[in-house]
């Protein structure tokens, strides 16, 4: 299961909604969807000038310097990763213990994100959260992405998806005390937290999905295609497998037309998939709901 540049862009979009910017903002088999390594986002996509919305406590003020080193920091062109990630590092190197920290890892969070770069996605996000833990995107992000990222060589596989579980749920408890900022509209703020909500049951649905509970991974699912205003086909596809493993044939039928409705490398998949449903329909009972 690949993360596809749609995803990338959503999130870097999702992350100057959620920070009060003004910016605009695959596959394996079916038992083990496991993401493979992605391009660098190809679109212009901007990334938060302020710092992440949380419900933490605001940090102690700054020197001159350090608030002109944050500004470069903030200038830099976004679609230059490699020179701002660099930029960052010396940021982290020269103020360690800068107030600023959460907003350049949440950056750097977003990029290795898109650049699937799990590891230093995942190292990067635990920093940031031991500043801010309650920053309900960095928890969505890291707990929708550690489920997929999982194969058959992953050590410890359980507690990872109790990690993922715990994040996923957690971004899920703070969106509704989330206070709006006040550069943006009401109806930017509201599909920032539907979308961040979306990765975070999508999130709860793979780690359902890889243990085998497919009746609790189906919800989730639905949760997530139903508030992302454009959902991963992946979601789809995942939905359509947990309700054929539970029987649910023409549930199943149903949410792979829509990943086959969707353009990209999931449509192939799902179209077959759609025959195999329909298959089983026809020879098998459903399962009450």
């Amino acid at each position: 299961m690949k993360i596809s540049s749609k995803q990338m862009r959503m999130a870097l979009l999702l992350a100057a909604s959620l920070l009060g910017s003004t910016a605009a903002f695959g596959q394996d088999k079916p038992a083990q969807p496991t993401p493979q390594p992605a391009p660098a986002p190809s679109d212009n996509s901007t990334t938060p000038k302020v710092a992440p919305l949380t419900l933490d406590s605001a940090p102690p003020p700054v020197s001159a310097e350090e608030e002109a080193a944050i500004k470069v920091f903030r200038d830099e062109k976004n679609e230059d990763t490699e020179k701002k990630d660099k930029t960052a590092e010396e940021f982290l190197q020269k103020y360690p213990q800068s107030r600023y920290r959460p907003e350049v890892y949440s950056w750097q969070v977003k990029v290795y994100f898109s650049q699937g770069k799990i590891e230093k996605m995942e190292a990067t996000a635990d920093k940031e959260l031991e500043l801010t833990p309650n920053d309900p995107q960095t928890l969505a992000i890291v707990g929708s992405t550690l489920p997929r990222a999982m194969n058959a060589s992953t050590p410890e596989p359980e507690k990872r998806l109790t990690k993922a579980e715990k994040y996923c749920q957690k971004s899920l408890d703070l969106l509704p005390t989330l206070p709006k900022p006040e550069n943006i509209t009401d109806e930017v703020f509201a599909k920032a937290k539907n979308q961040t909500a979306a990765m975070a049951y999508s999130g709860l649905g793979v780690v359902a999905f890889r243990r085998g509970k497919f009746a609790d991974a189906i919800p989730n699912f639905e949760h997530s295609v139903k508030l992302d205003p454009q959902p991963d086909p992946v979601n789809y596809y995942l939905l359509g497998f947990s309700n054929q493993k539970a029987s649910h044939f023409d549930d199943a039928v149903a949410a792979y037309t829509k990943c086959a409705a969707i353009p990209g490398g999931m449509q192939s998949t799902c179209t077959q998939s759609i025959e195999e449903a329909k298959k089983l329909a026809a020879t098998q009972l459903s399962a009450p709901k």
